[in-house]
């Protein structure tokens, strides 16, 4: 998979075009970096840039922004309406694919302790990266703002994570941290009534709505606000108990609602030791905040959600929640909108949700889950909504012969050139053969006689496109494998050092155009025993097609196991020789029996 992670530095500039400029040209300066989005705000003076790329490269390019708006923002100058301590005020790593929270705390701490060393600012670590509990809010870090940042630095308890203890006057200080994805998502209703909006939101967001005594109605503002007394007891939002310590309320939210209050506390940003203001309920979803408004743009009220954590609340929960709210109101939700992009595995869930309620397959191309997701959740409603563009790490098919149309492809294979040639040929045999498994499964989903299997045939499905993907990606790795020996081959030879350094290239492209048609024989052989599933239940009108692709996934993986031999007579090391010739004979001793299993099953079929 390929490793993506998300960066979203916040500059304290919003006004100065040129100053944001040299900011983000410094980001789009490191190889490998993909700039998302700039969004500059006047009032707040504040701009967020939004950039993905390897861990590597979202590394280099935070701390080379870091640096570049040291220089170019001046904090003694900086007026603005939102909360801020430095020029580079926060900086967040985000795991989007192949790379877990784990990964981003240590590029956050990587990052924090280069900025800290090279810079001098100091540096304070937050959320999944902190090192320190009461550090972990965001807000708690940034209390006091610049303007307070001289006197907190004297302050032993803040001192910072790392760079100096000591005031910046230039740049101030920063944040870098690790948190999850956050999923900027709005729900659209059919209503200019801003009152309906933010109603629904608060029976969405975690934070839930005001407590009210005497309150029976949640669709209206009814009853008197319950604060936290003065007194020092604890009331319960959710409940009408009343603790006379944190503990004991603490202990009866455990038992009772099933919850950690110190976390839901800090969470809502209030201090259990001193709590103040009014008493929230629950809402339905953690990880969620919401509020309602009404967008002129679209003359239509709006439900503006951040979600801070979509795999613990994914948005087609959120949505349906909303709807059935809705519903109980009067109102309609006539679609959603997400702002910015989001990540690929949230269309994936959401996709596989209503494939489900529709009692439909699961396991088709990615395109077909998208525009599954795209449809159901009215993503289209107010503005385009391109997968390619709003999709982070959609997994894609990019090779050149793989996107070749089957006239073309075959066409190149005929030509006077090695390559494509027959690995890449047993690559494509072996996708056909996977993608007629998948095809068998999809067309028995929701047949009435299947509904036993209904699970099983989702899951084999979904595994036969994975297959698929993979075989179709051989078709242009097994070309790039002997690209390898090709290019070795064409190294100058006039020294002796030339020499050498041309033998050893040439062993490892042999190496690499061996690994990858043995992966193929593999992948082949998987894609067999889908088939061989598939036969044991699938209806006799589409076993043909069944035993078809079981012919192709067996062509595939003994036509790369000849790619395989071919190579191993060009590889000196005797361990790997010995050891791909034993993995060879296995796979292919497993093929051949699959392939006859599931010819026995077609001919009994056929025959019956």
């Amino acid at each position: 998979m390929e490793q993506i992670v998300e960066c979203v530095p916040n500059f304290s500039e919003g006004r100065d075009t040129s100053v944001i400029k040299e900011i983000t040209d410094s980001i789009e300066s490191v190889s490998g970096i993909r700039l998302l989005d700039v969004d500059p705000g006047a009032n707040t003076n504040r701009t967020v840039v939004t950039f993905v790329g390897s861990a590597e490269a979202v590394a280099e390019a935070a701390f080379a922004a870091a640096k570049r708006a040291s220089e170019v923002i001046d904090m003694r100058q900086h007026q603005g309406e939102h909360p801020r301590m430095g020029a580079t005020d926060v900086v967040p790593f985000v795991p989007v694919a192949g790379v877990t929270m784990e990964d981003c705390v240590e590029i956050a701490r990587t990052v924090g302790e280069r900025i800290g060393k090279e810079l001098a600012i100091p540096v304070y670590l937050y959320e999944h990266a902190t090192s320190r509990p009461e550090r972990r809010n965001l807000s708690r870090v940034r209390a006091g703002e610049y303007e307070g940042l001289e006197e907190k630095l004297k302050d032993p308890e803040w001192k910072p994570d790392f760079g100096p203890a000591e005031f910046n006057p230039r740049s101030g200080a920063m944040a870098v941290g690790a948190r999850e994805f956050l999923v900027a998502y709005n729900i659209n209703l059919n209503t200019t009534d801003r009152r309906y909006a933010n109603d629904i939101g608060y029976a969405l967001r975690e934070r839930g709505r005001w407590k009210r005594s005497g309150n029976t109605d949640p669709f209206y503002y009814k009853g008197k606000i319950v604060n936290f007394p003065e007194d020092g007891t604890y009331p319960c939002g959710p409940c009408d108990f009343v603790a006379g310590s944190f503990e004991e309320l603490a202990a009866h939210y455990r038992d009772i609602h099933g919850g950690d209050l110190a976390a839901r506390y800090a969470s809502l940003d209030i201090d259990p030791d001193n709590p103040t203001g009014p008493v929230f309920t629950n809402g339905q979803f953690k990880n969620v905040k919401a509020i309602g408004w009404v967008i002129d743009e679209y003359n239509r009220a709006q439900i503006s959600i951040n979600l801070t954590n979509y795999m613990v609340s994914p948005p087609h929960e959120v949505l349906e929640s909303a709807r059935e709210e809705a519903r109980k109101r009067g109102i309609v939700i006539t679609g959603s909108e997400i702002v910015g992009v989001i990540p690929y595995e949230a269309m994936r869930r959401a996709a596989v949700y209503y494939r489900k309620k529709m009692v439909k397959s699961t396991g088709i191309p990615v395109p077909d889950l998208m525009e599954t997701a795209i449809q159901s959740m009215g993503l289209r409603d107010v503005a385009p909504f391109d997968p390619e563009e709003k999709v982070l790490a959609m997994p894609k098919i990019e090779g050149p012969l793989a996107l070749l149309q089957t006239y073309d492809f075959v066409d190149e294979v005929s030509r006077d050139t090695p390559a494509p040639g027959g690995g890449s040929v047993a690559a494509l045999a072996g996708s056909l053969g996977a993608a007629l498994a998948s095809m068998v499964a999809n067309l028995s989903t929701g047949k009435g006689k299947f509904d036993d299997h209904y699970e099983q045939l989702c899951d084999l499905a979904q595994r036969a496109q994975t297959v698929k993907d993979s075989l179709i990606r051989g078709v242009d790795e097994d070309t790039q494998a002997f690209d390898s020996v090709l290019a070795a081959m064409r190294r100058p030879q006039d020294t002796e050092e030339e020499r050498a350094e041309r033998a050893t290239a040439m062993q490892e492209g042999y190496k690499a155009a061996t690994r990858v048609p043995l992966g193929t024989v593999e992948q082949c052989k998987a894609a067999l025993e889908l088939c061989l599933e598939m036969a044991n239940i699938a209806d006799p009108q589409m076993i043909s097609d069944v035993g078809t692709g079981a012919l192709m996934a067996y062509a595939g993986a003994q036509a790369a196991a000849y790619n395989v031999r071919i190579n191993l007579p060009h590889i000196e090391e005797e361990e790997f020789v010995k050891e791909t010739k034993e993995s060879l004979d296995t796979l292919l001793s497993d093929s051949a029996r699959l392939a006859k299993d599931v010819a026995d099953e077609v001919d009994k079929a056929l025959k019956d």
